[in-house]
């Protein structure tokens, strides 16, 4: 059912509770769309800001997550956002060694958005760079974002914390809107695309969940932290995205995302 009742902005400054964030999170899968904000007293939050792509795709001599857009590096734009949705977050970013000295010269020119942001070196893979950002959570809730998706909505952010909170994980998606077909054996098969989701970031968990699940040793399949969380038994709570929260990857990635920063102005 759709319903033409405006936003509701929900902002409840009592203590934490899991039956709060289920009734939130309830009412925006049925007839109310609401944004969640979470400065409940006392619950703290943390983002584990993944940073560790390379340029390589998009033709860039440096990090994709350094690249101008918009008069300033992607990843300061990510984390604006984020200060947007709870300035008292605790940010974690995870980077490559080689590339400390580039943030502290970048960190110097823009700022951090108002964040104390810590800095870890990251691993090989990016399961080993989240893992070594999750050693440094102190708090009940973590989100897990890719640092070159900059467009993410405040309310996409709200939506996945709430259903951590309600449900131990969240995780934003969208619906397909082209045509997919499956490829097997040298031939492709139709497939119904209303059955395939496409994921985005942040992923939200409730801490220990998370921390347990990357106590697994790393598997090929592990491309997000949804399937780590899957592969340790763990249920996965979609929530909605927003269609403008794309990876930045190629060249035309970015001039979409400028034409989309600049139309948001």
């Amino acid at each position: 059912m759709q319903c033409s009742v405006p936003v509701f902005l929900v902002r409840c400054r009592a203590a934490v509770s899991s039956e709060i964030a289920a009734l939130c999170f309830a009412f925006k899968n049925t007839y109310f769309r609401v944004n969640i904000f979470f400065d409940f007293i006392g619950v703290k939050k943390s983002v584990i800001i993944v940073a560790g792509g390379s340029g390589s795709r998009m033709m860039a001599s440096i990090p994709k997550q350094f690249l101008m857009l918009a008069e300033k590096p992607v990843l300061i734009h990510t984390l604006e956002k984020f200060a947007l949705f709870d300035a008292s977050l605790e940010v974690i970013l995870v980077l490559p060694e080689t590339e400390f000295e580039r943030w502290n010269e970048i960190r110097q020119t823009y700022g951090t958005a108002g964040f104390d942001v810590q800095v870890t070196a990251g691993g090989i893979t990016r399961f080993d760079s989240v893992k070594n950002g999750l050693a440094l959570v102190t708090t009940a809730l973590v989100a897990v974002h890719d640092a070159v998706r900059p467009l993410v909505s405040i309310e996409t952010i709200a939506l996945a914390f709430g259903a951590a909170v309600a449900h131990g994980t969240g995780i934003p998606a969208v619906e397909l809107i082209d045509s997919i077909r499956r490829v097997e054996d040298g031939y492709s098969i139709a497939a119904d695309r209303g059955q395939f989701r496409l994921i985005q970031t942040p992923q939200c968990f409730r801490t220990e969940l998370l921390r347990e699940a990357y106590q697994q040793n790393h598997q090929p399949h592990f491309t997000d932290d949804a399937s780590v969380a899957e592969a340790a038994g763990h249920t996965i709570t979609l929530t909605e995205g927003n269609r403008e929260n794309i990876k930045l990857t190629t060249p035309s990635d970015m001039v979409v995302a400028e034409a989309l920063l600049r139309m948001n102005q």
